[in-house]
């Protein structure tokens, strides 16, 4: 007989993998220092699944078998700042983690993700352009998704709030606020202002509180 089912849903947090031999999570530290390393040298466009095999003194087949391609690696480094991400949205203090209303919330996270994504841009780029579904399948999209559809569900319960939550995740993508801070010269407080102004028009209100937004990086 099948072991029972836990009653209880589960987010699916990015990071959380099962347990693993002493040796493979040696050699899936060893690869993404490797990585890591030649991001900060050589820039995350030269990214070479062999160069970071050969750095890493593993094979590249271990590189595949770990990561399955280039936008896999690259989502395995933004990993550990994605979950430091998740901790703050799902149990952080308020206004981005609960204890805030869910329009504060909301509000919050944008802007959180918003800050999150110019500083990550260009690595969170090469998984966005690995294929056409890269963005909104694998990594961390489904979850935020979910949640910003939550949230909306408390403030606009009529409305098709997956479907909103999609509209409202579409301006950060990496590719468009690379587009907006290098060739439209949009500061951070721009693209959050019009992010404010996008909700508004969905009806949303906006209390627009002093303090900071309560991201992982605030102080």
């Amino acid at each position: 007989m099948a072991p029972p089912r836990s009653s209880s849903r589960e987010l699916p947090v990015v990071g959380q993998r099962p347990a693993e031999r002493a040796d493979a999570a040696r050699n899936r530290r060893k690869i993404l220092q490797a990585a890591a390393r030649f991001v900060a040298e050589n820039g995350p466009e030269q990214l070479s699944l062999d160069e970071v095999a050969g750095a890493a003194h593993v094979g590249v087949g271990t590189v595949y078998r770990r990561f399955g391609d280039r936008a896999g690696l690259v989502q395995a480094l933004l990993d550990d700042q994605e979950k430091r991400f998740q901790e703050a949205f799902m149990q952080g203090p308020p206004p981005l983690g609960p204890g805030a209303s869910a329009a504060a919330r909301i509000r919050a996270f944008l802007h959180a993700l918003a800050r999150r994504t110019d500083e990550e841009a260009n690595l969170m780029l090469l998984t966005e352009a690995a294929s056409p579904e890269a963005r909104y399948g694998n990594g961390p999209y489904p979850l935020h998704c979910l949640h910003l559809a939550t949230l909306l569900a408390q403030v606009l319960p009529e409305a098709h709030t997956h479907y909103l939550a999609h509209a409202l995740l579409s301006p950060l993508r990496a590719s468009l606020i690379i587009y907006q801070r290098r060739y439209e010269g949009l500061t951070m407080e721009e693209i959050t202002s019009g992010l404010d102004d996008l909700l508004a028009g969905t009806g949303i209100p906006l209390d627009r509180p002093a303090e900071t937004d309560g991201g992982p990086d605030s102080e």
